[in-house]
């Protein structure tokens, strides 16, 4: 890795979390392409890579959220007890079953498309009613099922519940800390499984620590800016700027699926 490849990584690290931590959305989601397309990290080895991103990043805005007295409550410790086994799961997957690019990038777009158009609807629409609250139950179920999609994809599922709990009346101000806590977390314990992995297993499975470093220290530093931020910064924007990324992204990684 070069020293240019370095400071990429770095520069998009605090750039995309600077924008994503308000939210409680983590910027791995966004730094993927960055490190797939201009980084030119391989698969599978670019989802540990984004998890280890994840965990030197989460400090920052957790750090943040933590003065403002917003890392209370039970929703964290709901979202972690699902998301958790998910993401174990997700590792699993993603290294035996789902080896190639191609369809990583078909899974990738699978996950941002909906994401993308839920947010932009919602921030289109303000008006729209909520719908009622999940049940604990439910929410337990949907944390499993995003938690495994975080395992696959490296965003470690808070990221997917997010917009999910917003359509359902919950405040960001309880949803940013939960659901980056609840990526955090699962992170930690995602990076790990694929470490194990590594010892089963062979091909490109463990991270590309230096890059992976680099773009977390980037993340810590933007993400501290970014939930320090959040009680300044329209809503609406936010969530239609980060609808409109995870819909771009979609399209592209769809368009590398049909020219590839």
């Amino acid at each position: 890795m070069t020293w240019q490849d370095g400071l990429t990584g770095f520069v998009a690290g605090l750039l995309i979390s600077v924008v994503t931590a308000p939210v409680g959305v983590s910027g791995a989601v966004f730094l993927l392409p960055v490190q797939l397309s201009v980084l030119h990290v391989p698969s599978p080895a670019i989802t540990p890579t984004n998890l280890l991103y994840n965990v030197v990043a989460g400090p920052g805005a957790l750090a943040r959220y933590r003065r403002n007295g917003q890392l209370t409550g039970p929703l964290a410790r709901l979202l972690i007890a699902g998301t958790v086994p998910g993401v174990v799961l997700g590792a699993i997957i993603r290294v035996f079953a789902i080896p190639g690019p191609q369809v990583f990038r078909l899974v990738a777009a699978a996950v941002l498309l909906p994401l993308g158009l839920w947010l932009c609807t919602r921030a289109l629409r303000p008006g729209t009613p909520d719908r009622p609250p999940l049940s604990r139950r439910a929410l337990l179920g949907l944390s499993v099922a995003t938690g495994t999609v975080g395992g696959i994809y490296g965003i470690g599922g808070g990221s997917i519940l997010g917009p999910v709990l917003a359509g359902r009346g919950t405040p960001m101000t309880q949803i940013a800390p939960a659901a980056l806590a609840s990526t955090f977390v699962t992170s930690v314990v995602g990076a790990a499984t694929y470490g194990l992995l590594t010892l089963v297993t062979d091909g490109d499975v463990a991270p590309h620590w230096l890059l992976g470093l680099l773009c977390g220290t980037g993340g810590l530093v933007g993400g501290y800016l970014g939930a320090r931020l959040q009680p300044l910064l329209p809503e609406r924007t936010l969530r239609l700027l980060l609808g409109a990324l995870a819909t771009a992204l979609a399209i592209f990684y769809l368009v590398e699926l049909r020219s590839g």
